[in-house]
């Protein structure tokens, strides 16, 4: 392993960490400074394009929120210069405005930007796999499988916005 692919493994895991934060603190400012200018987030069938607009959609989905706790894995990283791809997997524990509570887990497919000494989210690929109670007792969602690192979904991958419930 060498220096460089040391330091964007510590500069995308400082990026995580700066998401979490303000994914927990409901902050819109601090979430767009977390992806590039012109950086594409994907997630429950919407496709977000540019800073300000990430922001926007951000204060809109937390807003039905009181306050999330995002509990992220480690990311598979692929790192190339200034550019790199990865996945993480993410649990995500909601407590809404009106009281009821929801768990969500995914993976995050990520492609990355190295601009000056940080990290950015270049573009982000939400694959839902769960959403239902804590007790995990919803069904789970048959979501793609893009094989093994550094497989990811395309570029107009859709996202889903719900499970799929069976006919049985």
């Amino acid at each position: 392993m060498n220096n460089d692919f040391i330091a964007a493994d510590c500069g995308i895991r400082q990026l995580y960490a700066r998401f979490s934060d303000v994914v927990w603190r409901k902050d819109s400012e601090a979430c767009g400074e977390c992806f590039a200018d012109d950086a594409h987030w994907k997630l429950a069938g919407l496709h977000v394009r540019g800073r300000e607009d990430i922001r926007a959609t951000f204060r809109k989905l937390l807003g039905a929120c009181e306050r999330v706790v995002l509990i992220q894995g480690t990311p598979v990283l692929e790192v190339e210069g200034n550019d790199a791809s990865g996945r993480i997997q993410v649990t995500e524990l909601a407590r809404m405005a009106d009281g009821s509570s929801a768990m969500t887990i995914g993976v995050y497919y990520d492609r990355y930007v190295r601009q000056g000494d940080r990290w950015y989210f270049q573009w982000r690929h939400f694959s839902l796999h769960y959403r239902g109670p804590t007790d995990l007792s919803a069904p789970l969602v048959d979501s793609p499988d893009y094989g093994p690192p550094p497989g990811m979904p395309g570029q107009d991958e859709p996202t889903l916005t719900r499970r799929k419930v069976s006919d049985d």
